[in-house]
């Protein structure tokens, strides 16, 4: 006896194939027969649509794993420069031999500025070191700044000096050398700058404002306690008194002195008598060959090739380690880690 085939409709469905189990037309209520014109064109649509969806969905994430490849590629052209820029003058000294050692002295002086004490005092230290090193060489460009500071680099350069006799310490001025600046390369051997250079203001100052009345004007209540007869005795809110103005000024004038003295032990005979020398006022480089303030008119690199006889020079100057900033910027352990093992966490100038 030949077995029953159940019709078609009661075929059991493929429940791997979801194209196998989707209903036909003639299933579905209301529908139109099969091979009919509207099913047929439903299916297709439908085909149209998934495949549109799909290939977006493709394509989006084509776009984004560009996009990917492009910041990645950012970054570590970025990280790239930060290491070029982290370690220059190790690449320069490469190959050795005799030069001329440079270290600059720019902006501001002071000890959360770029020319610190401590920074000046390692480069300035490295460069002596150095058994190639024929001659040192100070670039200056800075207004001044802080007095401590300065006189913390002065005193190192004298040690320096007598430390290593035979090596010669310079100083060129380039735009601009001023108090604090003038203070620190007093104590080199010799002084060269441009003829349209600023070089001087030896003296002190110290200023604030005096905001007396304005608290009442505005209807403000200041309610200032010491415990100090003269805690307060600056306070801008309150009349200068001629005793602290007095004070302030012996103290004002017992660092001039130190500057004066300073000066005087550099320049030696060289400084010409005059009443302005010491008044805080500026001159040009030619002006201060005139004072005994400047040596001759130099640049760096007239003052390697013919004063110290070696035209190669090599910088010694503490630059920004970028690397450093760059990986504590992002929070990134793992960069400073990194930095440690390629050693570039320290400055080989320590």
């Amino acid at each position: 006896m030949s077995e029953e085939k159940p019709p078609p409709s009661q075929e059991p469905r493929d429940e791997q194939d979801p194209w196998l189990n989707e209903e036909t037309p003639a299933e579905r209520p209301g529908a139109a027969a099969p091979g009919g014109p509207t099913a047929g064109s439903a299916q297709q649509w439908e085909r149209e649509v998934l495949a549109k969806v799909a290939l977006s969905a493709i394509n989006e994430q084509r776009r984004a794993r560009r996009w990917g490849i492009f910041f990645k590629s950012l970054f570590f052209i970025f990280l790239f420069m930060a290491l070029f820029l982290s370690a220059p003058k190790d690449w320069e000294k490469v190959g050795g031999g005799r030069h001329t050692a440079l270290v600059d002295l720019d902006g501001e002086i002071g000890a959360d500025k770029r020319a610190n004490a401590d920074d000046l005092i390692d480069a300035l230290r490295a460069a002596f070191r150095d058994k190639n090193t024929a001659g040192v060489i100070i670039r200056a460009d800075s207004p001044g700044g802080s007095p401590v500071q300065a006189g913390l680099v002065n005193d190192e350069i004298y040690r320096l000096r007598k430390q290593y006799p035979g090596v010669p310490v310079y100083a060129v001025v380039t735009d601009i050398c001023a108090s604090g600046c003038y203070y620190i390369i007093s104590a080199a051997d010799k002084i060269y700058a441009d003829k349209a250079s600023i070089v001087g203001s030896i003296g002190v100052l110290m200023n604030g404002f005096g905001f007396t009345g304005t608290l009442d004007k505005l209807g403000i209540e200041r309610r200032l306690i010491t415990s100090g007869k003269h805690k307060a005795f600056l306070d801008p809110f309150s009349p200068l008194k001629e005793q602290d103005r007095q004070f302030m000024q012996q103290l004002l004038d017992q660092v001039h002195q130190q500057f004066i003295d300073v000066v005087k032990k550099g320049r030696g005979e060289r400084l010409k008598p005059s009443d302005r020398l010491f008044s805080g006022l500026v001159w040009t480089g030619v002006e201060g060959i005139k004072l005994g303030l400047v040596d001759g008119l130099r640049s760096t690199r007239d003052v390697a090739r013919e004063v110290i006889g070696a035209g190669r020079i090599v910088d010694y100057t503490r630059h920004p380690d970028y690397f450093q900033r760059l990986a504590q910027r992002f929070g990134a352990s793992m960069g400073r880690r990194i930095a440690s093992l390629l050693g570039l966490g320290d400055s080989p100038l320590r």
